[in-house]
């Protein structure tokens, strides 16, 4: 695999972040005696009907510094880059990578940080199989050998109402669909994160798991899969994935709210008929199947008009801005959505 190289170092865009201006990352902070001391059984505790990881965010606000086993990232070499966020400031990495959401590994947002640093990831199997004619079975190396890395900044917006842009590394999902041979009778393609309680504690509390049924499963139609945006990624920042942003391999559909993004995939079925998808199944009022950003159609708990875009420093630094349609992704994808109801078909 060939790099661009300048003058003996890797090519980059104006607008990519140098090394040395990315924020270390974070030493992670122990909650576990403020919850005890607060009288609180579990981190982010179910609410009425549907958990809400903002219930846990006071918790970010308290804690004793301590070190932390850390996960290894690798550096990831790329062929080619492409910056699909304009001129819009990249979020640092030290945020990125703390300020998450996956509930395999607790509820509040630094949780997912703080109780993965132990996952495995060596050796992984990632299957894809149903309606195609070439079935796979890839292995950890086969997603750097078999395709070329590139790398994409993609806007990432959150159903909560807060966003990041972040300069993932990976490929198309596309290539890996035509790679296995999608046959006539595939319409859509479904998702599957990995199942391990003893490794993601959140599957086997109730609690702590925020009450999805495990494992958590996401879903596309065939058209959305094909699109060239829809991504695979395996990186971010020139490295490898740390296990909170769904080591080693996720998915990253940058015009649809982030819990469409499934983290930690085993499996990719192409099938015939709309698989079922997590949080749907919890919450079919507040999340639909297409979950495309809609600036038009709040949650019942989140306006979804505007976004608070994370950046340096604390909660309460984050700027609001105005959200766009398909998180502006609109003159890609506006097509595949043409004489569908998108208030109905949320």
């Amino acid at each position: 695999m060939s790099n661009k190289f300048t003058n003996g170092l890797l090519k980059r865009s104006p607008w990519h972040i140098k090394e040395s201006e990315v924020t270390p990352e974070e030493i992670f902070k122990d909650r576990r005696s403020i919850i005890k001391a607060l009288g609180f059984g579990a981190v982010g505790a179910v609410g009425a009907t549907i958990p809400s990881v903002a219930n846990a965010d006071i918790f970010s606000l308290f804690g004793k510094d301590k070190p932390a086993k850390k996960f290894a990232t690798a550096p990831l070499p790329f062929t080619k880059q492409t910056n699909y966020a304009g001129a819009e400031i990249v979020t640092p990495y030290s945020k990125v990578t703390t300020h998450n959401n996956f509930y395999e590994f607790g509820t509040s947002k630094k949780a997912p940080a703080e109780n993965s640093q132990e996952f495995q990831v060596d050796p992984w199997t990632l299957v894809i199989d149903g309606e195609v004619d070439r079935p796979l079975t890839l292995g950890l190396d086969d997603f750097t050998k078999l395709m070329d890395i590139e790398q994409r900044t993609y806007r990432m917006r959150c159903v909560e109402a807060w966003s990041m842009v972040i300069p993932w590394l990976g490929f198309p999902l596309a290539t890996l669909l035509k790679r296995a041979g999608v046959n006539s009778k595939g319409k859509y393609v479904a998702f599957e994160t990995l199942h391990d309680p003893e490794q993601m504690p959140g599957q086997s509390n109730r609690f702590m798991g925020g009450g999805i049924h495990y494992p958590y499963v996401e879903g596309l139609t065939i058209e959305e899969a094909m699109n060239d945006l829809t991504f695979m990624a395996v990186g971010l920042y020139d490295k490898t994935l740390p296990p909170q942003n769904g080591a080693p391999i996720r998915l990253v559909v940058p015009w649809k709210y982030g819990f469409k993004s499934i983290k930690s995939v085993v499996r990719i079925r192409v099938t015939s008929q709309r698989p079922p998808t997590s949080w749907n199944q919890l919450g079919p009022s507040e999340y639909g199947f297409y979950a495309n950003v809609n600036p038009a159609v709040d949650h019942p708990r989140w306006s979804q008009a505007s976004e608070r875009r994370i950046a340096e420093g604390g909660l309460f630094s984050a700027t609001r801005i105005k959200t766009l349609p398909f998180n502006g992704y609109g003159d890609q994808v506006a097509d595949l959505y043409r004489g569908l109801d998108l208030t109905k078909n949320f």
